[in-house]
């Protein structure tokens, strides 16, 4: 998840963010991986990691996490719902959800345009273009006719990696987290303002950390995992 809003107009408009600005961390040769997740899902999920657009085009650790808590702790509560991924990258969430899990909608990953020819060909890699719908959503601009507002699930994993995008991330939460929709949100700790932003996301959605997840040991020093709600009763 990325920034929930209270940001004005102003503040939204005040930073054009794209892919470009976020440098990656390093740069490696565009491979593809085979992830089974301990054998959480039955056919493995095949995914092509790619830089040349974009750091979100490699696997990162905190989707790695939520997929697996999603997998492993809430498979018979996805049945059924609408489901969306925010800054999907290459769809590793999205994708390792749509393997194992079972549910009657489509299941929308989503980023910016220049991710948008990697989701479609992991979609492609794993046979799931019936079930999977890859799909452009830029961050603090108004959501497009053909993503669902407020789905049932919202899922975000390192969305919180560039300061200057939390207001726009926030305004995005701030449009999908509906009544109904919970948000399952986990990012990996990288610098004191990432804090922040979940302080900032307190003030606008009621947050709750996750504190079952059965690998919590293995990543509790760096990596935070959150679900939120809405504070707006309908």
């Amino acid at each position: 998840m990325e920034d929930g809003q209270g940001a004005s107009n102003d503040s939204t408009e005040e930073f054009a963010i794209s892919e470009e600005l976020v440098q990656s961390p390093s740069h490696k040769h565009a491979n593809t991986s085979v992830i089974d997740f301990d054998g959480l899902l039955t056919t493995p999920l095949s995914l092509h990691e790619d830089l040349t657009e974009g750091c979100g085009g490699q696997l990162w650790p905190a989707g790695m996490v939520l997929a697996r808590y999603m997998l492993q702790q809430n498979r018979e509560l996805l049945n059924g719902k609408i489901i969306l991924e925010l800054g999907a990258g290459g769809g590793l969430v999205g994708l390792a959800i749509a393997k194992g899990c079972n549910f009657q909608e489509p299941l929308y990953i989503t980023d910016q345009n220049p991710m948008l020819a990697l989701m479609q060909q992991n979609v492609r890699l794993n046979n799931l273009d019936a079930r999977v719908l890859p799909a452009v959503l830029d961050w603090g601009e108004p959501i497009r006719s053909t993503i669902p507002v407020h789905p049932d699930v919202l899922l975000a994993a390192d969305c919180v990696y560039f300061e200057p995008a939390f207001p726009l991330l926030q305004t995005t939460l701030f449009q999908l987290i509906g009544p109904k929709t919970t948000c399952y949100f986990c990012f990996k700790k990288r610098r004191r303002a990432d804090l922040q932003f979940m302080k900032a996301a307190r003030k606008m959605f009621n947050v709750r950390e996750i504190t079952d997840d059965l690998n919590k040991e293995a990543y509790k020093k760096n990596i935070f995992l959150y679900d939120a709600h809405t504070k707006l009763i309908s």
